[in-house]
């Protein structure tokens, strides 16, 4: 997919300004993680399946990351040692394990299949309430886009059906706040920018994001955190997606 230029900041301006055209709306972008489920509860639950597999597959490296935040810190250490791995979750937890693999002195070719026993887990995702109701609403009036920096994949969540295309960085190769991946999902659903409805819960990542590149934002706020980064403003702010539907119905 063609990446092209950042935008100037004149969509910003404009989205200081503007409130929520409904009409305009040919098309949404969705974030996953944290929008449509929890995310941690399913990370830790997938660290917990990873940790049993290591344990009977690689005692030594189950004892060195017993702590789930080791396997966390060699994330982290990787981040800075291998940049180019940035944008891929998925490389990144899997190198992260072969890291603490080899560090335990275990093989570190198991590091592929005790990713793939993380990855599976990490799929078992437990929607929100409203989300998949939303989902199907959203589906049956707009094409939805999946936009993600996360590795989830749509189809082994079992959500496939919902969507007319799914982005993630790791494909794209640069993730929200950045523009162009934004513009992806409009150019993925056949429209303009400023016709697609972005939604998301990340202030910064999915609202700003969508603000710079031109789009409308709707902010799913399920904890009531105060907005931090006025003058500019989310187009619209929802506690849960339904809310989201009703607004656009």
């Amino acid at each position: 997919m063609n990446k092209t230029p950042s935008p100037t900041h004149e969509p910003l301006r404009s989205a200081v300004l503007q409130a929520l055209d409904a009409g305009r709306i040919k098309a949404i972008s969705l974030d996953l993680d944290d929008t449509l489920w929890p995310i941690w509860p399913t990370i830790e639950r997938a660290e917990a399946a990873l940790a049993a597999w290591l344990r009977e597959h690689a005692p030594a490296t189950a004892v060195l990351a017993g702590n789930p935040q080791a396997l966390r810190e060699a994330r982290h250490y990787l981040q800075i040692k291998r940049p180019d791995l940035s944008n891929d979750l998925s490389a990144l937890r899997r190198e992260s394990i072969r890291f603490v693999l080899l560090k335990a002195g275990d093989d570190p070719e198991l590091a592929e299949e005790a990713f793939e026993v993380f990855f599976e887990a990490r799929h078992r995702v437990e929607l929100f309430d409203d989300a998949l109701p939303a989902l199907e609403w959203l589906a049956g009036r707009y094409p939805v886009v999946a936009l993600s920096n996360g590795n989830a994949d749509v189809h082994r969540v079992g959500l496939g059906r919902h969507f007319h295309h799914s982005i993630s960085a790791r494909e794209f190769g640069v993730g929200k706040p950045d523009a162009r991946i934004f513009h992806a999902a409009a150019e993925a659903a056949g429209v303009r920018p400023g016709e697609v409805l972005h939604v998301g819960d990340d202030a910064q990542l999915d609202v700003l994001g969508g603000l710079i590149a031109g789009l409308q934002v709707a902010w799913v706020n399920r904890d009531g955190r105060e907005w931090e980064h006025a003058p500019l403003q989310p187009h619209l702010t929802v506690p849960d997606l339904m809310s989201l539907c009703n607004q656009l119905a």
